[in-house]
């Protein structure tokens, strides 16, 4: 978008239409101690070719994921992205599409929802995926109130420690205001024992939350976990990896109510945190209470085939305490995006791309054990993403790394203090055996000279 600045003419001109002589006499309705006494010290104005250098020069002092190997994870991965993605997603009619309200004028997006939402269903085992959300976080707290809303229950809702500790935090914050307490159980062994949860569960329990893979990439005992939250009337919520369902069960296949996910492993960039796509779906007798947008295919009056928004009106996005969300907007390019790429790779494709990457994973697990002081934190199955103990401060040892030309992992203190020596590596098909190899040597360097 262009930007123009008003001359002093227009300025005074916009003035003298309020009746003002000045910009200060603008801004007297603002009380004085409200307002910044002393601006700081802001440089003047560049000119187009020197403002151009100077963010070049800014820019240039990131090290983007292409500029080192990458072995980072964590919800956001180094995944192979095809060439017809960006192709079709750079097209105009896509990349500048508003809001689909207006059917007749919005064909093309409407179907690329609607072969989006049939996507994610044939991907994920359930029956009805909405528009998209705006990220996994999100997603699962959007999950959430929809469990409140089926079940009618509103005593606790139960989270697996091994979540992503963001997206916990993100449900505590939908949750902060409300009645529903958020209890989070303990995975001191990687996962989260079905005992544990059956202990926790009460008559007032509106939903178990969990990851698999999780948050330490480890997999979960999912079948036994939502027949034991079945059992007390809650609703099983999980979070999955879509590239993981390549190889493990679909979530519908082992009891799961709703599912959510990161869809930035579906052919999105890593692009600093986002934007990314938020994922959901669930079973058909829940589809009143999904938050989002929902795309139907119907008949026009020529019997042709067309594509509209279904079930929710524009209204209810709006309409605070009746709606059953107020997200009104959805992340359609994004969505755009995992349709292409899905579609792409098709079956065995996918199956393809997760078989490479748990092998590769789990061939870079097995060398790295063998340098001395190196040990799995948890003794349990994994897909693509592991959980290394180091003999070494890891802060210390990533920034080493780094020097060498390595994303070597995330160091997890931060957010389980029992694992202050532990790091989550994170291994994709993008990965070739030279650089699993070069990663081995370098932490193996390093922590030589730790020692």
């Amino acid at each position: 978008m262009a930007y123009i600045g008003n001359t002093q003419q227009q300025q005074q001109e916009m003035l003298a239409a309020l009746g003002l002589a000045s910009v200060e006499e603008l801004f007297e309705v603002i009380p004085p101690a409200a307002r910044w006494q002393n601006l700081p010290n802001i440089p003047p104005p560049l000119s187009e070719q020197e403002l151009t250098e100077h963010l070049s020069n800014l820019a240039g002092r990131n090290r983007v994921g292409k500029q080192a190997v990458c072995f980072l994870g964590g919800g956001s991965y180094d995944h192979f992205i095809p060439a017809v993605v960006d192709a079709v997603a750079s097209r105009s009619e896509f990349y500048t599409a508003y809001t689909p309200y207006q059917a007749e004028a919005s064909q093309g997006s409407l179907q690329a929802f609607f072969e989006y939402q049939t996507l994610i269903c044939q991907l994920t085992g359930m029956e009805v995926a909405n528009a998209s959300l705006y990220e996994g976080a999100s997603a699962l707290a959007e999950a959430t109130m929809m469990a409140l809303g089926v079940t009618g229950r509103y005593g606790r809702v139960l989270v697996a420690e091994s979540v992503h500790p963001y997206y916990r935090e993100t449900v505590l914050a939908y949750l902060a205001n409300l009645e529903p307490q958020l209890l989070t159980l303990p995975t001191p062994q990687g996962f989260l024992d079905p005992d544990t949860l059956s202990s926790a569960l009460t008559e007032d329990t509106a939903a178990v939350l969990v990851q698999h893979p999780n948050f330490f990439g480890h997999l979960e005992e999912v079948e036994e976990l939502a027949e034991r939250a079945h059992r007390r009337g809650a609703l099983f919520v999980v979070s999955v990896d879509p590239i993981s369902l390549g190889l493990l069960r679909r979530p519908g296949e082992y009891g799961a109510d709703i599912v959510v996910a990161e869809g930035q492993p579906l052919g999105i960039p890593m692009q600093f945190g986002g934007p990314y796509l938020g994922i959901l779906a669930c079973r058909e007798a829940y589809v009143r209470k999904m938050p989002g947008r929902l795309v139907g295919q119907t008949v026009d009056r020529r019997g042709q085939r067309c594509w509209v928004l279904t079930l929710q009106t524009r209204e209810q996005h709006i309409r605070r305490e009746k709606a059953t969300s107020n997200i009104c907007t959805n992340q359609g390019l994004m969505a755009l995006r995992a349709a292409v790429y899905l579609a792409a790779l098709g079956p065995h494709g996918l199956r393809e791309t997760a078989e490479l990457c748990w092998h590769k994973a789990h061939y870079a697990a097995q060398r790295l054990r063998e340098i001395p002081g190196i040990r799995l934190a948890f003794d349990r199955p994994f897909f693509k993403e592991f959980t290394l103990q180091l003999p070494a401060e890891p802060h210390a040892v990533l920034r080493r790394l780094l020097e060498r030309g390595y994303l070597a992992g995330i160091a997890l203190g931060k957010w389980y203090p029992s694992l202050r020596n532990a790091v989550s590596i994170a291994v994709t098909e993008s990965r070739s055996r030279s650089e699993i190899d070069g990663l081995i040597a370098a932490y193996r360097e390093v922590l030589g000279e730790s020692y």
